[in-house]
């Protein structure tokens, strides 16, 4: 018999990259299907439900026939205006089962889909609107949290880059740059909360960026803004081959939260094993490892919802499942959140999994960014220029004042 021929899942094999792009495309089409599903009056346990289903009909289509595994990395979930975590009701739960989205409500749409354990998740934050209703302009507050969010994401990401990764010169230029210290965890928190505060907005505590691995969304490196006494510490730092899932939370309170007496319906396998005594958690367990591996997932994708219920009591309290638990804003402030897949290569970053730019244009605020430092990086580019692709010369825009996804998806077909 043939041995087999261990496989580099390592940024370094061109394999790894399509296949973190191919579940990237799933991502991105559910995710512009669902946040049009968004509107006043609709439910969010249907909403969930036809975004889980629109995802499976998406996977199924790619590598067909071959002896990988693949399947939903994030199940769709739908968070409401104060709704920090992501948030996916049963059909089981009357009350919750019956919620619905209120007008210019901020929702925060989060799922992914993963192919052979390399899995990208997105989350975009929109605001509820009316049925058949055309975007028209975006102005008060509302447009205060989403300008808010959208310039520190962008800002975070650039902050990501390994110092001197895109340093241009002379090679003693670029060692030069090379040499240059990090920002400390205390300098980027300071900085992103110079950008949110420019709009009256604070980030929320706690929100935390993740090293993603293989079969693995919570990996060795995290980076935690705005971190809670205990829970403060960055761990690693972002360097080339790595992929990040990035996060940002914006609140228009104070960005404290609060965890609310509403059942967990989200879950995720840890790496504990424990002798289940039930035969109800056992078989729970057994589907749970079988559909999702180590991904999250919602009580609402297994076969028997009622019988999940019961089966994950004793699977959470042996710590072989951890619940995420259902945290809001503490003063029911509004939140805005992004999440973005992202590989660092080296030329730059790429957005593998990442929410559409927001139209800057259409977002009216009295508020705006003044901070020299912070208007300079944010000029800055994410990636390097290949020359793959002729650009036309664009008019330059007010700093801060346009999108940025069009430069990693120049240099996306040349990062390996």
């Amino acid at each position: 018999m043939a041995e087999e021929v261990a496989v580099d899942y390592t940024l370094s094999n061109p394999d790894t990259l399509t296949k973190y792009k191919t579940a990237a495309q799933i991502s991105h089409k559910v995710l512009e299907a669902v946040s049009g599903w968004c509107v006043e009056g609709a439910k969010v346990l249907s909403i969930c439900q036809r975004g889980d289903k629109l995802l499976n009909e998406e996977i199924a289509k790619v590598y067909k026939g071959k002896k990988i595994t693949k399947g939903i990395s994030h199940p769709t979930t739908v968070s409401p205006s104060s709704y920090i975590t992501p948030y996916t009701p049963l059909s089981t739960d009357a009350d919750e089962a019956a919620i619905t989205l209120n007008l210019k409500e901020p929702v925060k749409v989060q799922l992914g889909a993963q192919i052979d354990g390399l899995g990208t998740i997105v989350c975009d934050t929109v605001l509820v609107k009316a049925e058949e209703d055309p975007d028209g302009e975006i102005t008060g507050r509302d447009a205060d949290l989403l300008l808010a969010t959208y310039y520190a994401n962008e800002l975070l990401l650039r902050l990501m880059i390994p110092p001197g990764l895109l340093a241009s010169g002379s090679e003693e230029d670029k060692k030069k740059a090379a040499a240059e210290k990090r920002p400390t965890q205390a300098k980027i928190s300071q900085l992103l909360e110079t950008v949110v505060k420019s709009y009256d907005c604070s980030i929320v505590e706690g929100t935390t960026s993740w090293l993603f691995e293989r079969n693995e969304i919570e990996g060795k490196k995290k980076f935690v803004l705005n971190p809670p006494d205990k829970e403060g510490r960055a761990e690693g730092v972002p360097e080339v081959g790595d992929v990040w899932g990035v996060e940002m939370g914006v609140s228009l309170g104070a960005g404290k939260v609060k965890t609310i007496d509403q059942r967990p319906t989200l879950h995720r396998r840890t790496t504990i094993t424990y002798q289940l005594k039930r035969p109800s958690s056992r078989q729970t367990l057994s589907e749970i490892v079988k559909k999702f591996g180590n991904f999250p997932f919602s009580l609402r994708q297994l076969d028997d919802e009622r019988a999940a219920k019961v089966g994950v009591v004793e699977c959470v309290r042996s710590n072989v499942l951890r619940q995420y638990e259902v945290v809001t804003d503490k003063d029911n402030a509004p939140v805005a959140r992004l999440l973005t897949t992202i590989a660092i290569t080296k030329n730059g970053l790429v957005r593998l999994g990442a929410p559409p730019a927001l139209d800057v244009s259409k977002c009216k605020s009295d508020k705006k960014i003044t901070d020299e430092q912070i208007l300079k990086i944010l000029e800055q580019p994410t990636a390097r220029s290949t020359g793959a692709k002729g650009k036309s010369k664009k008019k330059k825009k007010k700093p801060a004042k346009k999108a940025t996804e069009e430069e990693d998806e120049e240099e996306s077909s040349e990062d390996e």
